[in-house]
């Protein structure tokens, strides 16, 4: 087994950081605009886009991105994840730090993804029984998209739970285990890994055109939706 190294590595590509804290403006930004209600509309299903394609973009890069921001790199059974919680805490032998996301993080990682692409998707069919509704609101009759209005509502404070847990284990980690992962989620590195850890390569020109094939896909899926009429009584 490789010795941990003092030397920093980078284990976290450009295009998976972009994506990170493009989705936590994406996500605070819905938040803020649907509290401010019917006047910031057009802001809301904009960064309910933003939402979406980073959601979309990251699921793909799960896949085709570089080593530790696939899911194959990270993703493991219930077993490996209880083992490493029983470690984080244990004075004899505690968890190794790992250079992608550990067995509980991938775990987060995942559920995050899904309820974001849930409430992001039923975005775009829902409507706010006033005077506005999602760009494909035209795709579906009116109990439809009151049902998809009621989950995109519910599913926000599950969101804020996620995220929440999400964040308090990233100052656990700091505060408990000395691991800094939110400095390294900005800057890319790590320390402390053995030695080649490190990416090969950041993969910057791949994710540019998954990002504008993402894009283009949901351009043309908006512009081609039905035309709608919001009847109120």
């Amino acid at each position: 087994m490789n010795e941990p190294s003092s030397s920093r590595q980078l284990v976290w590509d450009l295009p998976l950081r972009l994506c990170h804290w493009g989705l936590v403006i994406a996500v605070a930004g819905s938040f803020v605009t649907h509290e401010i209600g019917t006047t910031a509309f057009r802001w809301h299903v904009w960064f309910g886009y933003a939402t979406l394609i980073l959601v979309a973009f990251r699921i793909v890069w799960g896949f085709v991105g570089p080593a530790h921001a696939r899911f194959g790199d990270f993703v493991r059974g219930p077993r490996a994840a209880w083992a490493y919680a029983r470690g984080l805490f244990a004075r004899e032998k505690p968890a190794a730090h790992v250079a992608g996301h550990n067995p509980l993080g991938g775990w987060m990682v995942l559920v995050l993804l899904a309820i974001l692409l849930v409430q992001a998707t039923a975005g775009l069919f829902a409507n706010d029984e006033i005077i506005n509704a999602g760009p494909l609101y035209g795709y579906v009759d009116t109990e439809q998209s009151d049902a998809l209005s009621r989950l995109h509502r519910q599913l926000s404070d599950w969101i804020l739970v996620a995220v929440g847990v999400h964040v308090a284990a990233a100052f656990v980690y700091l505060l408990v285990r000395r691991e800094n992962l939110i400095g390294a989620m900005v800057t890319g590195y790590k320390r402390g890994l053995p030695a080649g850890a490190a990416i090969a390569s950041q993969r910057v020109w791949l994710a540019a055109v998954v990002v504008g094939v993402l894009g283009a896909g949901l351009w043309w899926l908006v512009r081609t939706a039905p035309e709608y009429s919001l009847i109120l009584f």
